[in-house]
């Protein structure tokens, strides 16, 4: 994951924000520059309209790009680079605190699904591990217990035989919903839907939220997840 994934995954831009920071659009995109370290080095940030983020160090003595910024210990040049990509940090971190706004998940489909869930039933997702912090269960108001978990992994540990996805190596987000034996055995023959990740599969399915299955599929299974946990 490279410097600017790491830093505003789970954040969403304020295009007016931004322009008040001083990014200035061009076309489809926000751009804003910066120099550092007294004038030898600037940082050019770009956004566009689509929330993508791709920024750039410039070397200015050398009129090039920053290369070793991007390397783990900076190939022999460890505390130099290292207080170099700590600045940019810096610049990146004032950046998402004055022009972003925090959201849930990383992906559209998880923050679509959370946010459609806030609607309906009124309860927001709990993260309650600080080894995954990208891991929020959703619990019935009344019986306590889970009826949702968004959780982000590995697509290749979502596997189920011919349908698995053990070649695709990329982090996903996945909705583990709870159902019925009786709905679990019949659902999880179809495409996109996988046996509980981590969880009992006799109760539990697996749905990749990549937008492969629609948002209103997916509330038709929450809300049969939410009376199957009912008291």
């Amino acid at each position: 994951m490279n410097i600017e994934d790491k830093i505003f995954q789970r954040y969403s831009p304020d295009f007016n924000q931004l322009e008040k920071y001083g990014f200035i659009k061009q076309n489809n995109s926000f751009v804003f520059e910066k120099m550092f370290q007294d004038g030898l080095f600037k940082a050019v940030v770009v956004v566009n309209t689509n929330e993508q983020i791709t920024a750039t160090v410039y070397d200015i003595e050398n009129n090039d790009e920053f290369l070793p910024l991007r390397i783990e210990g900076g190939n022999g040049q460890g505390a130099f680079v290292g207080e170099i990509r700590a600045a940019y940090e810096k610049i990146l971190e004032d950046i998402r605190e004055k022009c972003f706004t925090k959201k849930y998940y990383i992906y559209p489909q998880s923050n679509r699904i959370t946010n459609l869930i806030i609607k309906k039933y009124g309860n927001e997702p709990e993260f309650l591990w600080e080894k995954t912090p990208g891991s929020g269960i959703f619990r019935n108001p009344e019986s306590k217990k889970w009826y949702l978990a968004i959780l982000d992994v590995d697509r290749s540990k979502i596997q189920d035989g011919q349908k698995g996805q053990k070649d695709k190596k990329e982090l996903v987000e996945i909705a583990l919903i709870k159902l019925s034996p009786d709905k679990v055995e019949r659902i999880t023959k179809q495409e996109h839907f996988y046996p509980g990740w981590h969880m009992n599969k006799k109760y539990w399915i697996t749905v990749i939220l990549d937008d492969t299955v629609a948002d209103d599929k997916i509330m038709q299974l929450i809300e049969e997840s939410h009376g199957f946990t009912e008291k």
